[in-house]
């Protein structure tokens, strides 16, 4: 099924990291704006709500199945982006950029033939060419913070590579290794934090509605949870019975 939508493994991204590449930079770029804008609590929505992608994409292309618990709670994250949208008075698109790139990124990496780092390696030389001229215009027009605002201030730019690189390294190599269902469950502790960082922090308003919205997130991620615990636990007990 994954050959029929993506022309095969090996023509889904060996010969092409332009995609993937390209899914990481609209990723990492709308991350950075929500950041920078005061939106920090909707970006932590974004990766809240982007295991239910990743299922989705499961299922659809990768022809995963999922339980009736799973769907359900499927169903109650879409019910809890209804609400968020209400709240907001528009759809969040911040957070359904975030969520939908990443969760193509992560289905690239999984029809991907090749290793987490030459992958990455891979899609950062891609990237090199488009970021270098970036901020060569920038130095040009005066605006560019790399190297003259202050020896610290580069030295965290230069440090904040290395802090996205490792755990995208980490993420290339479950992508081959566990089903797509299971490796969105895992990617929850990140928008914990960051919505904690929003909320206690930046002191982000957290309205009735917009509460409500991330109840449901949080009750789907509790039923999913608990679903893939139940699941593992039969698993592992039943070369026993």
């Amino acid at each position: 099924m994954a050959g029929s939508a993506f022309g095969g493994q090996d023509g889904a991204y060996g010969a092409d990291p332009g995609p993937a590449a390209l899914l990481i930079s609209v990723n990492w770029g709308t991350y950075i704006y929500g950041v920078n804008s005061g939106q920090v609590v909707e970006t932590s929505l974004g990766y809240f709500i982007n295991p239910p992608v990743s299922v989705a994409l499961g299922v659809v292309v990768l022809g995963e199945r999922l339980r009736t618990v799973q769907w359900i709670a499927v169903g109650i994250a879409a019910v809890a982006v209804a609400v968020l949208t209400i709240d907001y008075g528009r759809p969040p698109f911040i957070a359904l950029v975030l969520a939908f790139s990443f969760g193509f990124y992560g289905l690239l990496k999984k029809l991907a033939p090749v290793g987490a780092t030459q992958g990455l390696v891979i899609e950062s030389a891609v990237l090199a060419g488009p970021a270098l001229g970036l901020l060569l215009v920038l130095h040009a027009n005066g605006q560019a913070a790399f190297g003259s605002v202050s020896a610290s201030h580069t030295a965290l730019l230069v440090a904040a590579g290395a802090v996205t690189a490792v755990p995208l390294m980490f993420f290339a190599a479950a992508a081959r290794r566990v089903p797509l269902t299971t490796l969105g469950l895992v990617q929850y502790v990140a928008p914990v934090a960051q919505f904690a960082i929003g909320l206690l922090v930046f002191r982000e308003p957290m309205p009735p509605g917009r509460l409500a919205g991330f109840g449901l997130v949080w009750v789907a991620i509790a039923v999913f949870t608990v679903d893939l615990l139940r699941r593992n636990r039969q698993e592992l007990l039943a070369p026993a019975i």
